[in-house]
């Protein structure tokens, strides 16, 4: 009856046409009057006040620390095809994510025809290392674009630890136990949790298919892995690097967090991560036969 009366069907927006992201914190999101609200008394990135969400522009809701939601406000956002998320600090963790569910499946059927066949799957790797390196990237072999990288990225944990003053004694992990290499490896592998939080975000955000990748493969979050390991050169190194310059003594994994969660609102990592998505996926789908 809602729904009638304030003409939320007619509104509508398409997924394509939709804004992006809503972050909200330390706050209650409810319905009132039919219409989505959020309530906060500060405390976090939002000043105290009660904030009116525009949930049929926008594609997910991003929920973080503090929080609490009500069950009508759930009905409402799926209702109207908009995602919640729960996530960390500045999403540096992604906790879960109900089904986007978008009212157009154009950009998940892009990426299974771009990965389903080879030369397509080829093309978007290369593409990835492309924006990865600065460079267009020639070779059309996997294992040697894979070789590549692992050279190219020996220098720029080099570069960085320069940067930053922090001593390198050169990349160690060991995944039995995360916890046991010197402070920059237990820095990297935070920062490398952080940066794949925020790339299932954009995943999520956009309806893609987490299982396929096109550099990764075996994972059950490929794609998701391709689009952080975009970041892995720079914002990653510095999130990393830099903790390790801050951190004075206080827990590694806090400060990685909280210089995560900085960056990545300062540099727009995720509304980034989303365009390059849509880039290269509409690249795949645009030089098909």
């Amino acid at each position: 009856m809602l729904a009638g009366q304030l003409g939320l069907e007619k509104a509508h927006i398409p997924h394509v046409d939709r804004h992006g992201l809503v972050w909200l914190d330390r706050g209650r999101l409810e319905v009132e009057a039919g219409c989505l609200r959020f309530i906060t008394a500060g405390g976090g990135a939002l000043a105290a006040r009660d904030y009116q969400i525009p949930h049929q522009a926008v594609s997910i809701v991003l929920l973080g620390p503090g929080s609490s939601v009500t069950h009508d406000a759930l009905r409402l956002l799926a209702r109207h095809g908009c995602a919640l998320a729960a996530i960390g600090e500045g999403a540096v963790r992604f906790y879960t994510a109900p089904p986007l569910m978008p009212d157009s499946s154009a950009l998940a059927r892009a990426q299974a025809r771009a990965w389903a066949d080879p030369a397509q799957r080829m093309a978007v790797a290369r593409a990835m290392y492309a924006l990865r390196f600065g460079e267009i990237v020639r070779t059309r072999d996997i294992e040697a674009l894979r070789g590549q990288e692992g050279a190219r990225i020996k220098r720029a944990y080099a570069l960085a630890a320069d940067r930053f003053g922090v001593r390198w004694a050169g990349r160690h992990y060991d995944r039995a136990d995360p916890e046991g290499g010197d402070l920059p490896n237990q820095a990297i592998n935070h920062a490398g949790a952080a940066m794949t939080a925020a790339a299932s975000v954009a995943v999520a955000a956009v309806g893609a298919i987490p299982q396929l990748g096109f550099v990764h493969e075996d994972s059950g979050q490929s794609f998701v892995l391709d689009i952080a390991d975009l970041h892995r050169h720079d914002a990653l190194l510095d999130i990393a690097f830099g903790a390790v310059a801050e951190a004075r003594g206080q827990p590694i994994e806090r400060v990685v967090r909280q210089r995560a969660a900085r960056l990545f609102r300062q540099r727009g990592i995720i509304p980034t991560m989303i365009d390059q998505i849509k880039s290269l996926l509409a690249q795949a789908d645009e030089a098909r036969p």
